[in-house]
């Protein structure tokens, strides 16, 4: 294929030896003389003893000498001649050319000791310096490149610039030494037969390239155009022509090149002098490249079926998988390679490259790798360092999927789910338990709205409330209180109107109906307005805010719901206290003074005995925020709230005592709370028992508290029972009962409980999670893999991207990717 070779050395300013090296520079590139001819008979003889010294010396030194032709061709054929090609053009290019050790680059004969390197000499002497500091002591280098013989001479030597006018070679020689900044010395090298076909095999094709082709090489040098300055010399030298340049900003302080500001140069170049050919040069790399990659197909197609349907048994993956779960069992945040610490990554990357070791994944990287380095050669001089496959990022999800394996295999052996801190919901004032059954009279007569309206807590409304809630003389009887209700009701008791919203609400003691219910709440907001009308009453007043609050037989409307709180409050009742902190507290629009004034409210409600407000003011010396977060009132008030038989302020207790590493105490406020019917606390109290961590274990116990938790719908426990039914883990393993409460978790929107719904009847064996690995590995094969029609789709996407930048400096439209990408090799 067709190929440029770019390299740009520059030179700092500010010593006397720069100084003199660049101005020797611009005589050396114009006056060097020409290399003598080889003599048949030795030209194609091995290279000599020294010369291998000497291109091993070179290579060590100037690393960037494996990229030129001059290289190549000395590996495929290592001659006297091919030898003196490398030595001549690299001394030239890195280091002090031999004429200007003995002849300061002026048009005199190389000496012997140059001769002895060539293929023809006698002796074995070495011709380039002996180190660096040798090296920056040539001189006359822009004469040289300009008078050399083999400089194509465009009048009396061979430099030239983009203006077309005869240039003054002493004059120019001197500027360039005298240069405050630096001077870069771009080179350009082509092969003899591409030179040839393509016509640039003399000075004026070169200077008309690069007149037109200057204002890029001042962009990616970063020099402003108007600063920019640059002189050239055409060599029609051996199997490979070159040009030198001599590059710099006039004002010298602009100008950068860094390797991308090479690569564009270079790609640009490559666009102008091959653009004929580019088209089929295409076609003949996608002919090559369609082979490969077809036969290469069939081989991959082979190593991922091994790999999807097979098994892998490395006994040290296996105790890597353990080891790896049980580290992260006990590692916070999130479970991704990238949030692991070095130690974590260390043992998924040691998993990754134990798994390489697999014949089928070895066999497939190798060939990935080959297909990978193909596309590179297109664009690159020198191919980097295969990877160990931890460290390629193309397989980068490898490592994630170790990760979740890990993740998934310790969770296989957990009951509990690592999300289970829900809060409960906020406590208001009425938090006894709603009753529920049948009762007869679920319409609502019109004789309602007849008698006047009234708030008594008449004998036979409280006789509805002892049979609606139960108590130590009256058990509970649904129906008997919806009857009762329905009596007071018609009689005008907005009480009992407003109860029988509620049950028609919730479906206690009747059948559940909104519209009933609505239209009863509505009676009661009436009757307690009009009451409210013919005497002011806080305790009606609070109701009618009460009511606003909720949205009960009206729009909810917090604003109008405030106002009634509000004329209550004033009048220091406690309860319209707290919902007037409780609303305020709520609003994140609140201002400061609204916040100090919601506070004083829920600490005068909490000192009145309430215990809701108790429990609240609790929670914000715990949290903090609009007061210091202060955990020893926290516990006073949770506490108090507690002795009232608050259960929310009951299961917090818990929570602290949890935190403080004091279980006894905890299981002591989870067992109060627990027996009040709070699900949170049945469901902490069960994982208590059931873990036995600082209390004594009790499988039985867990099982029952965790039942009743669940059963009230908390998802957390309905999770933890599917795991423990599904493992059989100190209980009968029964898989009816885990797929049920695994799908009354899932419903919830519990992540864990439906995985394991798809997972039933996935293994949590080591063998198996190591055996998935392989499976996975093979699906990222697959992906990565060539398709059958060729093309290069397994290239990752910043490789993709800079093939198209490529292209794009290639002269291809930006938006023509489909086929040319397939074409491109």
């Amino acid at each position: 294929m067709p190929r440029i070779i770019f390299k740009c050395p520059y030179i700092k300013p500010g010593t006397e030896r720069a100084a003199a090296h660049l101005n020797n520079y611009v005589r050396y590139v114009a006056t060097r003389d020409g290399t003598d001819l080889l003599k048949p008979d030795k030209a194609g003889q091995p290279a000599t003893k020294k010369q291998r010294a000497m291109v091993e010396r070179l290579l060590r030194d100037f690393p960037m000498c494996r990229g030129m032709f001059e290289y190549e061709d000395y590996q495929s054929s290592p001659t006297r001649a091919t030898a003196s090609e490398f030595i001549t053009r690299a001394i030239e290019d890195y280091g002090v050319p031999a004429e200007a050790q003995q002849s300061g680059f002026g048009g005199e004969r190389r000496s012997s000791e140059m001769s002895e390197l060539s293929p023809q000499g006698g002796s074995e002497g070495y011709g380039a310096c002996d180190d660096a500091d040798q090296i920056a002591k040539r001189e006359n280098y822009v004469s040289y490149i300009a008078q050399r013989p083999r400089a194509e001479r465009l009048g009396a030597h061979g430099l030239f610039n983009g203006t077309g006018d005869a240039l003054e070679l002493s004059r120019i020689a001197e500027e360039v030494a005298n240069h405050p900044g630096n001077v870069w010395l771009p080179i350009i090298s082509l092969r003899r037969e591409d030179a040839a076909r393509l016509g640039y095999d003399n000075a004026r094709q070169w200077q008309a390239l690069l007149s037109t082709y200057a204002p890029q090489i001042a962009d990616a040098m970063k020099i402003p155009w108007e600063q920019f300055r640059w002189y050239a010399s055409y060599h029609d030298e051996g199997a490979h022509p070159h040009v030198h340049m001599v590059c710099y900003s006039a004002d010298g302080r602009s100008g950068f090149l860094d390797k991308e500001g090479i690569a564009r140069i270079k790609s640009g170049l490559a666009k102008n002098i091959f653009r004929q050919e580019l088209t089929e040069i295409y076609r003949q790399q996608t002919q090559r490249r369609d082979e490969l990659v077809r036969q290469s197909g069939e081989v991959m197609k082979e190593l991922i079926r091994q790999m999807l349907s097979g098994t892998l048994e490395n006994p040290h993956v296996e105790q890597l998988m353990g080891e790896l779960a049980q580290r992260l069992k006990s590692t916070s945040g999130r479970k991704q390679y990238g949030y692991l610490k070095a130690p974590l990554k260390a043992v998924v990357d040691e998993i990754v490259d134990e798994l390489a070791k697999d014949s089928r994944v070895a066999s497939a990287y190798d060939l990935w790798y080959q297909l990978r380095e193909e596309v590179l050669r297109t664009y690159r001089d020198d191919l980097p360092d295969r990877l160990p496959l931890s460290r390629q990022t193309e397989f980068k999800r490898i490592k994630n999927v170790v990760v979740e394996e890990a993740v998934r295999l310790g969770e296989h052996t957990e009951v509990f789910t690592p999300a289970d801190t829900q809060e409960p919901p906020q406590a208001g004032e009425d938090t006894g338990p709603e009753p529920e059954a049948e009762s007869e009279g679920s319409d609502v007569p019109e004789e309602a709205s007849e008698a006047p309206p009234a708030v008594v807590w008449s004998d036979r409304y409280k006789r509805a409330r002892s049979f609606l809630y139960g108590d130590d003389e009256t058990p509970q009887d649904h129906g008997q209180a919806c009857r009762l209700f329905m009596e007071e009701a018609l009689g005008g008791n907005a009480l009992a109107m407003h109860d029988l919203g509620r049950m028609f609400a919730d479906g206690t003691g009747v059948e559940a109906d909104t519209e009933q219910s609505h239209a009863w709440y509505a009676k009661a907001l009436s009757a307690f307005h009009a009451v409210e009308r013919q005497r002011p009453n806080r305790y009606v007043e609070y109701r009618i805010g009460k009511m606003y609050a909720g949205g009960l037989g009206t729009e909810q409307n917090d604003r109008e719901a405030l106002v009634w709180f509000e004329k209550v409050a004033r009048q220091r009742n406690p309860y319209a206290e707290y919902q007037m902190a409780k609303h305020i507290l709520a609003d994140p629009s609140a201002k400061p003074e609204q916040t100090r004034q919601a506070v004083g409210w829920l600490t005068h409600a909490a000192e009145a005995g309430l215990d809701c407000a108790q429990h609240a003011l609790g929670k914000l010396y715990r949290d903090g925020g609009p007061v210091a977060q202060d955990m020893t009132q926290a516990v006073i008030r949770f506490s108090q709230a507690a002795e009232r038989g608050n259960q929310y302020a009951m299961y917090a207790l818990g929570k602290l005592r949890l935190e403080a590493d004091d279980p006894a105490a905890a299981r002591r406020w989870f067992r109060q709370s627990a027996d009040l019917g709070n699900q949170f606390a049945q469901y902490q109290l069960g994982k208590l028992l059931l873990c036995g961590d600082g209390v004594a274990k009790d499988t039985a116990g867990a099982v029952r508290w965790l039942t009743e938790s669940a059963e009230q719908g908390n998802q957390y426990a309905q999770y933890a029972l599917g795991k423990l039914y599904l493992l059989g883990k100190d209980i009968s393993q029964d898989r009816e009962s885990a797929v049920r409460w695994f799908t009354l978790a899932a419903e919830q929107g519990n992540e864990y409980a439906r995985y394991f719904l798809d997972h039933m009847n996935d293994s949590p064996s080591l063998f198996a999670s190591a055996t998935r690995l392989l499976h996975h590995m093979g699906r990222i094969f697959q992906e990565q893999a060539p398709p059958p029609s060729g093309g290069i789709s397994f290239v990752d996407s910043k490789l993709r991207r800079k093939i198209r930048e490529k292209k794009i400096a290639m002269g291809h439209k930006p938006d023509d990717h489909e086929e040319p990408v397939q074409q491109l090799r």
